[in-house]
């Protein structure tokens, strides 16, 4: 039999869980592990504590993202069905308490990651600005708000890098370009079967304020870059194949696919892209709402396949 004290631990967590979005923060975490694991020369230089410290931190700091978007949002959340029983806008917890949470969450989160690097620590900053600041003020305004929102949203995995290397350079750079065009297609199918949802709240972010054409046309465009962009590892065994040099060169530093691997991410961008041109043929929110968890898989199953291939060849 549950006691009242049990209860209202589980409901305190649950609320936690709720505010911080844990479902997404974890997402986030996993991609930032992941970078990390990319940036370490082999097994034996992973340090556990770091990866510790970068997941906590990493949760913080989206955590803290997450609740100042709900404090901000809470009368629009109230008027969406998917929102309305979020902890602030239902009224189960005021926005007083919800701002000393995410405050404490920002302060937790930036002291961790700066112990980890302090390049770290800045790039979570600018990712908590950048989603608090600009891109949640603008969802209400515009559709460029995806686009300013898709920078925080691409962090994630290079920071993972930045934490190992403590510095930014053209690897970094990659995995922020992966994450960065993914982001499109994910978020404007989402935006698209929760259309009707999103406009109670004054929301309008698909391209172009409508489920039409040239909306799935953007995604497919999009899901074009998305490939691109992730194959940019693999660029020297692509060009080696149009050459006649004696071998591949690294185009990207550190972070290089073998031709296998070459072969599963891009088999693995067809499928999302499949999922696009399905979206711009039906236009149909079962169409979106596919594509929406093809989005989801994808991102997780790319990055398992470039760790397994760098730990692995």
């Amino acid at each position: 039999m549950e006691t009242p004290s049990s209860t209202i631990k589980v409901s305190a967590l649950s609320e936690f869980k709720s505010i911080t979005k844990a479902g997404l923060a974890f997402s986030v975490v996993f991609s930032t592990l992941a970078g990390y694991l990319l940036a370490v020369e082999d097994w034996q230089q992973i340090d556990f504590i770091k990866l510790m410290m970068l997941a906590v931190g990493g949760y913080c700091m989206v955590g803290a993202s997450n609740a100042f978007n709900q404090i901000i949002e809470k009368d629009l959340d109230a008027k969406m069905d998917r929102t309305k029983n979020r902890p602030i806008s239902s009224g189960r917890m005021s926005k007083n308490n919800a701002f000393v949470l995410a405050s404490a969450l920002t302060v937790v989160g930036l002291i961790i990651l700066y112990v980890v690097s302090p390049k770290t620590a800045m790039f979570g900053a600018i990712s908590i600005f950048l989603y608090t600041s600009v891109y949640t003020p603008l969802k209400p305004l515009t559709p460029l708000a995806v686009f300013v929102g898709a920078f925080p949203g691409a962090i994630p995995f290079m920071l993972g890098w930045v934490a190992h290397t403590d510095q930014f350079g053209i690897e970094a750079g990659t995995l922020f370009l992966i994450q960065f065009f993914w982001q499109f297609p994910h978020f404007w199918a989402l935006g698209w079967f929760l259309f009707n949802d999103y406009e109670k709240g004054g929301f309008y972010l698909l391209p172009t304020r409508k489920k039409d054409k040239k909306t799935a046309l953007q995604v497919i465009l999009y899901c074009v870059w998305l490939i691109i962009a992730s194959l940019l590892p693999a660029l020297g065994h692509i060009v080696r194949l149009f050459s006649s040099g004696e071998g591949p060169v690294s185009y990207t530093g550190r972070l290089y696919l073998s031709p296998i691997a070459a072969v599963l991410v891009l088999a693995a961008g067809l499928w999302m892209l499949y999922g696009g041109v399905q979206l711009y043929r039906k236009q149909t929110d079962k169409a979106a709402k596919t594509l929406m968890l093809i989005s989801v898989t994808y991102i997780t199953l790319i990055q398992i396949i470039f760790i397994l291939d760098k730990f692995l060849r």
